[in-house]
């Protein structure tokens, strides 16, 4: 028994390692954690691939899609004109519009489906009033993440949770089991957000400047060169003379002849007097000049959004465009993915965290929260919003939005809520057949399914459920409770409470909010059986506890998705964060003390 204690523990801090260094990303890991187990004999093979079958995970995987679904209608984006009327002047004010809005939405969608909607919405509603998005997209993510806690369907950690709990046996959490909790908890959090973010928020990405000058450093990484008459590179096409790879360079556009070429212009030859526009280092440009013959025109001017000198006319843009989690271009570089031949559009930067890339773009392997800084035609971003791998930072094209629909795909989603509200049936069955629902509709195409799902939360959590399995078999489980239980039977319950809140908090900083709760849930409800104390009371706090994450841009998934769009650096996160942690550290176990009694046991 004490060996496969040892073994799981073992495996379980391996895991934490990976997960901390990130080695792999993190559904990776978790699957591997899973194979591990296996091969240790401490589970089952069909104990190790449970995960995949876990009511749970389907239920997730199907409120995925139909947040996918209300999405593609642009049901959510109808909100918008009600943003713009109400928002004010006043940042206080704005903040708790924007809130009020984001906070019911979700409590019901998936809120990194809702915060994709209104980064652009956002964005928009900044230029037109003149503001920093700095001011408002970590509220922006700060209130999704609360108003997930007001349902059981909210957050994906709250699904995990009521299996979970059916599990240990104390059955299924109801859709509004811990609302009362939930809506104080996101009241208090939007009033610290709206008075405290505007004074702990700089200033830091311009509204009304072109995002090439003011946000992305470029008027240095562009020059306009010509082709000089005695420049040995007359005769010679780009791709023959060798230029853009030796001096990593990148040519955007060629003026040959009186016409105008866009990429790729790797095949045209060049000739005495042509005009090409290149992105990169001045020093490669200088090297060029000498080496080749060129000559460089007066500095590139940059008016408006856009860098003139015909970089840019009426039917070219530059936009932003970010890298969301289930994108397959993760992990993979601009040159590997052939970018501009795939979407006609050339990167001219690329910002990851707090780091601004302007030089050798083709070789930066991409990450989940990047955001490309792009130049192309205009109806290419049309396209892109289309797109199931990047965000366009810009609000979405009426016409690529299925607005006839709007209706049914809400009907369908309030369909699933209410029969989930009063368990006529299955939460999971309601979602599956709202799920068929949205492709018999037209709301949703079958291939769209595919797309409207986080597979690397899907893969997460069948890695993890089988980690949970092997520490209830081999005692491991127990063996924490019981230890846990022993050091805080000198401590009340209500401090009980909090010392599982702080513990479940750092878990998901350093690990996930998923995999916190499925390692902290079921020693919390075995150490409040131990200590006769109220098991419903210790899983509550910790499924809050796993979802508020607030201290770090990387410790829930809308957290990193804002962080490059709102030009934010680490620290602005931690500012607003720690103290909105510390409130629901204490006032969370408060209330769930005071509404659920955490010395009173439950009534079969």
């Amino acid at each position: 028994m004490y060996m496969d204690i040892a073994l799981t523990l073992g495996v379980l801090g391996l895991a934490i390692v990976f997960f901390i260094f990130e080695w792999l990303p993190v559904d990776i890991t978790a699957i591997a954690t899973a194979v591990v187990l296996m091969l240790l004999g401490l589970i089952t093979p069909e104990e190790g691939i449970a995960g995949f079958s876990n009511s749970a995970t389907i239920t997730v995987l199907a409120m995925f899609i139909l947040s996918g679904g209300i999405e593609r209608t642009g049901a959510i984006q109808i909100v918008s004109d009600f943003l713009l009327r109400r928002g004010g002047k006043n940042p206080t004010r704005q903040i708790f519009v924007l809130g009020a809005i984001v906070g019911p939405i979700t409590a019901f969608l998936n809120n990194t489906a809702v915060v994709a909607v209104f980064i652009p919405i956002v964005e928009e509603w900044s230029r037109k009033r003149n503001i920093s998005v700095s001011k408002l997209l970590i509220p922006l993510s700060y209130a999704t993440v609360l108003g997930g806690m007001i349902t059981v369907i909210g957050t994906s950690t709250n699904v995990v949770a009521s299996s979970l709990s059916k599990k240990l046996g104390y059955g299924e959490f109801s859709l509004f089991q811990f609302t009362p909790v939930g809506l104080i908890t996101f009241a208090i959090g939007l009033v610290y957000l709206a008075f405290a973010a505007p004074k702990l928020l700089p200033d830091r990405k311009k509204p009304a400047a072109t995002p090439a000058i003011a946000n992305y450093g470029l008027k240095d990484y562009f020059s306009e060169v010509v082709v000089a008459p005695r420049s040995n590179l007359i005769g010679q096409t780009l791709r023959s003379s060798q230029i853009e790879q030796r001096f990593d360079i990148d040519v955007v556009e060629l003026f040959h002849n009186s016409r105008r070429y866009t990429k790729p212009v790797a095949d045209k030859v060049l000739a005495g007097g042509d005009i090409t526009i290149v992105r990169g280092n001045r020093s490669d440009v200088l090297k060029i000049r000498d080496e080749r013959g060129i000559e460089i025109l007066p500095e590139i001017e940059f008016q408006q959004e856009f860098p003139t000198s015909e970089l840019s006319s009426e039917n070219r843009a530059i936009s932003e465009a970010l890298i969301i989690s289930n994108s397959s271009l993760i992990g993979s570089t601009l040159k590997e993915l052939q970018f501009h031949q795939r979407y006609n559009l050339t990167v001219l930067a690329i910002r990851r965290n707090e780091e601004i890339i302007r030089d050798r773009l083709g070789k930066v392997r991409l990450q989940f929260g990047d955001v490309l800084l792009l130049q192309g035609a205009r109806d290419s971003f049309i396209g892109l919003q289309n797109s199931a791998d990047l965000l366009v930072v810009e609000p979405r094209e009426v016409e690529t939005l299925r607005r006839d629909k709007a209706a049914i795909a809400i009907a369908i989603g309030l369909g699933v809520v209410i029969t989930a509200a009063f368990e006529w049936i299955p939460i999971l069955v309601s979602s599956l057949a709202g799920v068929v629902l949205m492709v018999a509709t037209g709301v949703l195409k079958p291939r769209e399914i595919y797309r409207s799902v986080r597979w690397d939360i899907i893969f997460l959590l069948a890695g993890l459920i089988p980690l949970g399995t092997a520490m209830d078999n081999s005692g491991a489980t127990k063996w924490l409770a019981s230890g846990l239980a022993s050091l805080g039977g000198q401590f009340s319950g209500f401090w009980l409470l909090v010392c599982f809140y702080i513990a479940t908090t750092v878990l998901t900083e350093i690990l996930s909010n998923n995999a916190a709760v499925v390692l902290m849930l079921p020693v919390a409800a075995n150490v409040a059986e131990t200590l006769s104390l109220n098991p419903f009371a210790f899983m509550f706090v910790v499924t809050f506890a796993a979802s508020n994450s607030y201290l770090t841009p990387i410790g829930y998934q809308t957290n990193t998705m804002v962080y490059g769009p709102g030009g934010y650096k680490f620290l602005d996160f931690t500012k607003v964060g720690a103290p909105l942690n510390l409130i629901l550290t204490f006032l969370t176990p408060l209330l769930i003390a005071w509404l659920y009694g955490v010395n009173q046991l439950p009534v079969d």
